[in-house]
């Protein structure tokens, strides 16, 4: 009995069922037949209507949009179940219908309600993201749908609706409000739209998918402290060595001063670290947590150049590491006393470790740490400032004096300028040997300011603009060693010059009746009126030439060479040991440093920087104007290229050596030929580009120094 009771209860409890609850393919008829219904109306491409807030509406559906959607098997009000009276228009007494996503996701919903867009929509915010905004409306498709709107390749461009929209960039803080365009562009944008790399993230890879957050919540994935997690998730090897990095450690800390993964290599715009462009960019980066360090290696030759696009030398993480620096204390750390010859032998293959203890980021203003750099500097600025001050006072009272000259009797002053320039008597005041050099030193000169001086001023717009006229940085290093070469020509030719005269001269030292050395003709030789040595009569000079200048007293006669003169050829020696010194040890460092320590590189460099600034400044401002510009002489006296002066202007500026002349009876033994002539149009013009050049370089220096004392 008890087998025959069971089945006959089943059988009951069947036909109850069956009784009571719905059929399920009833109910299936009448969602089609409620869906038909909203179709006869729905599918009409002119239907429209309008909301409480007056907002036109477009109420076409494509059915076949729907029929191609995940949501193909529910009929409309299994979505817009507020439709109240749906068989009758127009629906809910008007009012809009809400779609509620959250009655079948309800689990998504709650992560929304929490989101920036979620919390925005609840705010009463009518342009924040919906469910609709992303996934579409009767088109929703999987994500893995090509067609999708939440598809990969299709995610930037659902984004791209409101975070590229004006009116919602201007009304809402959006942090970063090129993130579409600066996406594309990327490494990470490329490798998905363009090499078409599933694996490469998109937008919700960083930013979530429903929970997206301000970066500045603590919950947010792209918050500060979250970001090496979230680039972690692609970057696993990346994520581990930062976290053992210093770097990593101070995150761990929560100390706000350890950079993260977007701090180097941004949110958006984040390009392949292989590639010059994040090179030229790096120090700038390091540069944001260490500007004092930053301001030292601008100073620098690697700096420098770095800044102005050359890409081959020794940035930041060359030296410190990419993800894995750590404390320089550290046996790991590249720059460790352990490891750092082997750092800098990655460019500078026989670096020994007098050449890896060169100070990188030395200060040559602190005293007290790097004393030796600090007593150099201080002395090449103590001379520059001298020399500059002292020949701007002794060029503005020359010109001063001159204009009161011109002032007080101008035809006079005018009729003698006029006697010098037409006088066609000429002389000898240069030979060929001494116009070559000069030649040598033209070129020399030019070329060396014209490639260096743009490394000194980096940051001058000019300098970069000329580097790159030039054919970039490597070129210029290339044409500034070749004008040091010819610098070397000239010097070593000048000085055997003179070394074979003094031997010539040898045999007049001797008196033939004593046979010993006459002691007066050595003094002659060396101090005498040809001689460019400084004695006596030069400070006599300068004294008689400053009273002249006050109106005290009149010109000063002078001889074969002035003061000035002899300045400036003892300057070329000056100049030509410092500069060349300080060179060949910038030139050769691993060489030098096998002698000496490293410091001296930093010496050398401070040297060969203001030695060079102070040359360059005093040949064109106060050379050219003692020379060429002041006004008896301008526009240009030709007298070293053409090699020649008048009598004329021999009285007028040098009458000691003309009566000398005279006075030994020797005159006619300097008398000029008239070889000038067929030379002179090919000579001059070439002389009056250099000293054009020369102004125009003056120019850019003065103001590059001008707007560097202003900036601090």
């Amino acid at each position: 009995m008890k087998k025959f009771y069971f089945p006959a209860f089943l059988f009951c409890l069947s036909l109850i069922l069956f009784a009571v609850l719905p059929d399920a393919s009833a109910a299936k008829k009448g969602s089609n037949r409620s869906s038909e219904s909203c179709y006869e109306c729905h599918r009409e491409k002119d239907l429209k209507g309008e909301t409480e807030r007056g907002k036109k509406l477009k109420l076409f559906v494509d059915k076949k949009e729907i029929d191609e959607s995940v949501h193909k098997d529910l009929s409309c009000l299994d979505c817009h179940s507020g439709a109240r009276d749906w068989e009758n228009a127009p629906h809910n007494d008007g009012k809009p219908i809400k779609v509620l996503c959250k009655t079948c996701h309800s689990d998504q919903a709650k992560i929304y309600e929490k989101s920036i867009h979620g919390i925005s929509t609840a705010h009463g915010d009518n342009m924040a993201a919906t469910c609709q905004s992303c996934h579409g409306k009767h088109n929703i498709l999987t994500a893995k749908n090509r067609k999708s709107m939440v598809n990969s390749f299709n995610l930037h461009k659902t984004c791209a609706v409101c975070h590229q929209k004006k009116d919602i960039l201007e009304s809402r803080k959006i942090h970063q409000q090129d993130a579409v365009a600066q996406f594309v562009d990327s490494i990470h944008g490329r490798a998905l739209l363009v090499d078409g790399l599933i694996v490469a993230p998109t937008c919700n890879d960083c930013h979530g998918v429903h929970d997206i957050l301000p970066h500045t919540h603590p919950d947010s994935k792209i918050s500060r402290e979250f970001i090496p997690k979230t680039c972690g998730k692609c970057h696993v090897l990346v994520e581990d060595i930062y976290n053992n990095s210093i770097h990593g450690k101070l995150l761990k800390q929560h100390d706000k001063r350890g950079p993260v993964c977007n701090t180097c290599h941004t949110s958006h715009t984040i390009g392949a670290p292989t590639k010059i462009e994040f090179k030229l960019k790096s120090d700038k980066m390091c540069g944001q947590c260490h500007e004092d360090r930053l301001e030292k290696y601008h100073e620098t030759f690697h700096g420098k150049a770095l800044a102005l696009g050359r890409s081959g030398v020794a940035a930041c993480y060359d030296c410190h590491g990419h993800h894995d620096i750590v404390e320089a204390s550290n046996p790991l750390s590249y720059i460790s006393k352990d490891k750092i010859v082997k750092t800098c032998s990655k460019c500078h293959p026989k670096a020994n470790k007098n050449f890896a203890n060169f100070i990188v980021h030395a200060d040559h203003t602190n005293k007290k740490d790097y004393p030796i750099l600090y007593y150099t500097f201080f002395f090449m600025t103590a001379l520059l400032i001298c020399t500059f001050g002292f020949f701007f006072i002794h060029t503005l009272m020359w010109l001063f004096r001159t204009f009161a000259l011109f002032k007080g009797d101008s035809k006079e002053w005018l009729e003698q300028k006029y006697k010098i320039k037409m006088d066609t008597e000429m002389y000898i005041r240069f030979t060929p040997l001494d116009r070559f050099l000069h030649a040598l030193v033209i070129v020399s000169f030019l070329l060396a300011v014209v490639t260096g001086m743009p490394l000194k001023f980096y940051n001058a717009g000019w300098a970069r603009f000329m580097l790159d006229v030039m054919g970039g940085q490597n070129v210029a290093a290339v044409m500034h060693r070749f004008a040091a070469l010819i610098t070397l020509v000239y010097f070593g030719v000048h000085i055997l010059s003179v070394l074979v005269g003094f031997v010539k001269d040898l045999r007049t030292f001797k008196n033939p009746e004593t046979g010993k050395i006459d002691k007066a003709k050595v003094k002659n030789l060396l101090f005498g009126p040809d001689s460019l040595m400084p004695h006596l009569q030069d400070l006599k000079d300068i004294i008689a030439h400053n009273k002249w200048f006050f109106g005290k007293g009149p010109k000063p006669e002078f001889g074969r060479w002035t003061y000035w003169e002899k300045f400036d050829y003892l300057a070329v020696f000056w100049g030509v040991a410092v500069i060349g010194g300080s060179g060949i040890i910038l030139w050769f460092p691993e060489a030098i440093t096998r002698v000496f320590p490293g410091w001296i590189i930093n010496v050398a460099y401070i040297i060969h920087s203001d030695e060079a600034l102070l040359a360059a400044g005093f040949i064109f401002a106060f050379h050219f104007f003692n020379v060429h510009f002041r006004p008896e002489k301008f526009p240009l006296d030709p007298s070293i290229f053409s090699g020649r002066i008048s009598k004329e202007e021999m009285l007028h500026e040098r009458k000691k050596q003309w009566d000398r002349w005279q006075e030994q009876g020797i005159t006619e033994n300097y008398k000029a030929k008239d070889e000038w002539e067929s030379w002179k149009w090919i000579i001059l013009p070439g002389g009056f580009i250099a000293f054009i050049l020369g102004l125009i370089l003056m120019l850019l220096i003065f103001s590059a120094m001008f707007t560097r004392l202003m900036s601090g």
